[in-house]
């Protein structure tokens, strides 16, 4: 807002939302084929479930929630960094995941890739430049 002053606290991002049709598939994608690590599994409300999943050592987690208001199946966003997006996508091709080409723009920009759950949601894996 133009002329705005005021200021936050805020100090990171914690947790991002994918919206998914069925929270125990998509924890075994996560967990089993992506290798993220589950740190948080609780209810929260009549019937409702919180279920996170973390990449090992990273702040930022990933909450696998059923959607509200939508669908699943939406373009995230979200990258996930790499440091060998080579041995990744073969990996993950390999697996099945629904992957596709490896991008490469040029000097400067890291090579990277999408690649959708199984409810179709997108994410994008990015290799991290080492230094």
């Amino acid at each position: 807002m133009a002329g705005t002053t005021a200021r936050t606290h805020i100090t990171g991002v914690h947790t991002v939302g994918v919206p998914v049709s069925d929270q125990d598939r998509a924890l075994a994608f996560y967990r089993d084929v992506l290798g993220l690590v589950p740190t948080r599994d609780a209810p929260f409300g009549p019937g409702l479930r919180w279920l996170e999943v973390t990449p090992a050592g990273a702040a930022t987690s990933i909450a696998l929630l059923p959607p509200q208001g939508g669908a699943a199946g939406v373009d995230t966003g979200i990258r996930l960094t790499t440091t060998d997006v080579e041995s990744d996508h073969e990996e993950l091709r390999g697996a099945g995941v629904d992957v596709d080409d490896i991008l490469r723009f040029g000097p400067g920009v890291p090579p990277m890739f999408t690649l959708r759950d199984p409810d179709g949601n997108v994410l994008y894996v990015v290799e991290q430049e080492q230094g």
